[in-house]
This record gives structure tokens, sequence and C-alpha cells, in this order.
């Protein structure tokens, strides 16, 4: 019988160190297009009374900008996860962080509202459609060892909302005009564009596994990742966006006390994602969710235990925004290890989560003044124990997703 050739690769560790460099490079310009993200988002709550006075709208009038552009964003992760299966990622991703700097750049120039709810569509759409391509394109480029470096991707999204309201500031003192900051921003968030176009975009690799196998999405799977997330950004959107008005109504503090807890609450969520990215790299993603859904109840439970002292709800933001930090990153490695994620899955669970921060806030706001503002409190906590009972069965009914490896193509010497 005769002998068979050895076989090896040719310039293995030439390639591989070549491959390496591209995913770093890669990971960051991700990375970098996420703080673009956070800074568009976090443009709209500084600049709105300069808005309202702009268009000479009413406070209930420019409120529908939030309703407007979170129906665009809906859109976008809808509509945009089918372009990331579709075209090369870079290049839709550079394509709409650059519609997001074209619409910043427009807002302050726009008079009438009617004119400025269809921009602020257009830029929701942009950012939901970025949101969705940071979120499948680094799946595709790290495969089953993603878990750090998603919590990575939301924690620099955390980091542009956390400066973006710093640089309004900046630049209002500096001059006094509404189209000072966003044309700033508009700036500030181009070169994310420009790196992503220099780069390669990611293949991915699990849709030709999915091609070879008979059986499909599980949209069931999918279902419940999706619901889990509504849940999650239905607490979380919920408590930045009510805690200030419950400050107020149960005399904790004036306005500034107000603002100080909400900064609180969302600088303790952005530190809580920088501190999930080793703690990721260590435990399995079901093992996180059940600790940070533990660690939400905690603080809930602080304060509404004492929801008259201004320590407890102080100590309860801080938790709570540490608990929640990492739930929206785990969740979606939980749904990698579980189910071929493409595109429009990434779409799909985005807008499940999108819809969360729509409906729950908007529940609670038509019971804050008849029920009293402790019901923003019950609400969070009935919330997230639906949540615990979606994550219960999460883990008893799904299992493990086994991948095909693709094994490089060797060449015989």
């Amino acid at each position: 019988m005769p002998l068979r050739r050895s076989v090896v690769p040719l310039n293995a560790g030439k390639d591989f160190s070549i491959l390496k460099n591209i995913r770093t490079a890669q990971t960051i310009s991700y990375f970098i297009a996420f703080v673009a993200l956070g800074l568009a988002m976090a443009s709209l709550g500084p600049t709105l009374p300069a808005l309202a006075e702009q268009t000479r709208a009413s406070v209930g009038g420019i409120s529908y900008l939030f309703t407007v552009r979170s129906f665009g964003f809906l859109l976008g992760s809808l509509f945009g996860g089918r372009l990331f299966d579709r075209m090369r990622g870079h290049h839709v991703m550079a394509a709409m962080i650059i519609a997001m700097s074209a619409t910043l750049a427009l807002m302050p120039v726009i008079t009438t509202l009617g004119v400025l709810l269809v921009v602020m569509l257009v830029l929701g759409t942009a950012e939901g459609a970025v949101g969705v391509g940071g979120n499948a394109l680094l799946v595709w480029v790290h495969q089953s060892r993603v878990a750090p470096f998603m919590n990575a991707l939301h924690f620099f999204y955390g980091v542009g909302g956390f400066i973006s309201p710093l640089i309004i500031a900046r630049t209002f003192s500096i001059q006094n005009t509404t189209a000072a900051p966003y044309v700033v921003l508009a700036f500030l968030i181009l070169p994310a564009a420009a790196l992503l176009l220099r780069l390669p975009s990611p293949q991915n690799q699990q849709a030709a596994v999915a091609s070879s196998t008979a059986s499909g999405i599980n949209y069931k799977l999918v279902a419940l990742i999706a619901l889990l997330l509504c849940l999650y950004i239905g607490a979380e959107v919920s408590y930045g966006s009510w805690i200030y008005s419950y400050v107020l109504k149960m005399n904790l503090g004036d306005e500034h006390m107000g603002a100080y807890l909400t900064s609180i609450f969302w600088g303790s969520l952005t530190a809580g994602r920088l501190l999930g990215v080793p703690i990721a790299a260590r435990l399995r993603p079901r093992t996180i969710l059940l600790a940070d859904l533990m660690g939400c109840f905690v603080s809930i439970g602080i304060a509404l235990l004492w929801s008259t002292s201004l320590a407890a709800i102080t100590v309860a933001s801080v938790c709570i925004g540490l608990s929640m930090a990492s739930i929206y990153p785990t969740a979606l490695t939980f749904a990698e290890r579980r189910m071929k994620i493409t595109g429009q899955v990434t779409g799909f669970l985005v807008v499940g989560g999108s819809s969360g921060g729509m409906i729950v806030p908007l529940l609670i706001g038509q019971m804050f003044e008849s029920l009293g503002p402790r019901v923003m409190l019950f609400t969070v906590l009935l919330d997230l124990i639906v949540a615990l009972m979606v994550y219960l069965f999460l883990v008893i009914d799904s299992t493990p997703y086994y991948r095909t490896k693709i094994e490089p193509k060797e060449h015989t010497v």
C-alpha cells in the first residue's frame, strides 16, 4: 500500500499573521463605527429645545422626533440585515455612516417640523442599519470567540453616547447656535466610514453551512431571544428615561440631582460593559445572563424597599446599571452559539430590542401621573420577571447549534 504524502499548508504562519492583522483592523473599525453611532444617537436630547425654537414647534410637537427616529431605527434594523447578507458589509455600513453625517449636518438648517421629521426618519434608518451591521460583522469575524469583543463593541457605543452631550455643551459654550454641535458631530463620525472602506468585508462563513444543511432559521429561537432583548431594552430605557422624573416627583432632589442620577445610571452601564469584556472571556453566556438578571432584581428591590431614600436610589442606580450592562451583548453571543447568525437574523433581534424601548417607557408614561412615580419601579420589576421566565425557557428548550468546520485548503509538497 503506497505511503501518503505529508500534507501541510504553504506559508501557513505568514497567512495566519496577515489574517490576524486584518481581523484586528476590522474589529477596531467596528468599535470606531459604534462610537460614531453613540455620538449620533445621544445628540437629540441636549439639542431638543433648540430644535423646537428653530422650527417654532411646541414641546409636544418636537417630541415626535423620538417616535419617528425609533420607527426609522426599526426599519433600518429590519431591512439593513438583508443588505448585509447580499452586499459587501463594509460598503453598506460606510454608506449608512455617511448618511448619518449628512442628516446631522442638515438638522440645524431645517426650519419646518415636517421636513425635520423626514430627515430624522432617514437618520434613524441609517442608525438602525449601522447597529445591525456592527453586530453581524463582528460575529462573522470572530465566530464562536465573539463574546468579549461583543461586550467591547457595546462599550464603545456607550463611550460615544457619553461624550456626545459633552461635545454639544462645549460647542454651545463657544458658539451658541444649533448648527455648531451638529456640524462638529457630522465631521467626527466620517472617519469611521473612511476606515471601513479601506478594509475587506468579512464573509459570513455560516451562510455556507446554512446552505448545505436541511435546517433553516430557527424562528422560534429567534423570536424568544428577540423577546428577551425587547424586555431588557424596555427596562433599560425606562429606568434611564424616568429616573429623572422619579427623583423630582418623590422630592428626592432638584433638577440637578435628577440629571446627576441619570448620568450615574448611564455611566455605570458604560463601565459595566467594559468590565464585561474579561468576564465574557471566562464564563458562559447563560451564566452571565442569569447573574445579570439577579443583580437587576436586587437593585430594584433596594429601590422599592427604600423608595424615599436618595442614598438607596443612588446605590440602586449604580447597581442596576452595572447589572444591565452586559445583557444585550451577552444575549447576542448566546444567540450566536445556538443558531446561524445572518444579517437578517441580526435585524430581527435588533428590531425586537428596539420595540421594547418604544413600548415600555410609553406604558410608564401613561401611568406615571395617575398611579404615582413608584409605578416606574414596579413596571421595570415586572418586565424583568418576564425576562427571567423567557431566559429560563431558552435555557431549557434550546440546544446549541453545532457548526461544521470549514477546513482551509491545503497544498501537497
